[in-house]
């Protein structure tokens, strides 16, 4: 890959939606707040990036604790998550060549893999737009009627659900973003403003459990997916050093 590695991680977020005293990043998460959790993931794929963290100028509830980077900045969080993201990518401009990847990820998905994040990068590291990880939607989709029924039962073939991170270059991404806001198109995710720009991201597949952190049930089943992630990990580790290099196990 050419270039450096930024991370840009918007947390401005109040997560009304939660209907807590703190905003979501700030609840606790198996011990420890949310965005903790997710930052520590992000180092422990990345631990050379560099880091833009995005937050409300007003914030009393961030500790710098948090943050294991040793290269990171602070940039100050917009009225939407696209203003935020924009803000970051000119708080970090003088120091980001054109070329350099930036990964976006939100604060609100602690449960992202390091497996996830290392393809993620490896699938993105020389692909002239950039991509995102996603997952191939399995529910039925129904489209409303606009007054609670179901109008119709829509084919799910070719959807994806969009996770993040989303990574693209620092000059692509920002001038992506910036003509998106300047034409007034809608910007839910990075992808869509490049996608806006004329250019087709790569789906990168990931694991259904990167989920986002939005209503207060989420909370309780995003604790129940790291407890399995760490079982699994730990199962994974005992197998592999009861195992000898041939694969076969010590006397």
């Amino acid at each position: 890959m050419s270039g450096r590695l930024w991370l840009v991680v918007p947390a401005a977020g109040q997560g009304r939606r939660m209907g807590a005293d703190l905003p979501k990043q700030y609840l606790p998460l198996a011990g420890r707040p949310v965005l903790a959790r997710t930052l520590a993931r992000l180092h422990a794929a990345f631990p050379e990036a560099r880091l833009c963290l995005c937050l409300d100028p007003d914030d009393g509830h961030f500790d710098p604790a948090w943050v294991p980077f040793t290269d990171w900045r602070r940039a100050p969080g917009g009225a939407e998550r696209v203003d935020s993201v924009v803000n970051a990518l000119e708080t970090i401009a003088p120091d980001a060549a054109e070329d350099d990847l930036v990964l976006v990820h939100d604060v609100a998905r602690p449960c992202v893999t390091v497996d996830d994040l290392s393809r993620l990068l490896a699938a993105i590291a020389d692909d002239p737009v950039g991509g995102l990880l996603a997952a191939p939607v399995a529910d039925t989709m129904k489209r409303d009627d606009g007054a609670g029924r179901v109008q119709a039962t829509e084919s799910r073939e070719g959807l994806w659900h969009a996770f993040t991170p989303q990574g693209f270059r620092h000059g692509l991404l920002r001038r992506a973003l910036n003509d998106a806001q300047a034409r007034g198109v809608a910007v839910t995710d990075e992808a869509s403003a490049v996608e806006a720009a004329g250019l087709s991201p790569r789906l990168v597949s990931g694991r259904r459990d990167n989920l986002k952190i939005t209503h207060p049930e989420d909370l309780a089943l995003a604790e129940l997916v790291l407890s399995a992630q760490a079982l699994a990990a730990q199962a994974a580790s005992t197998t592999h050093s009861e195992a000898s290099p041939c694969g076969t196990k010590r006397a």
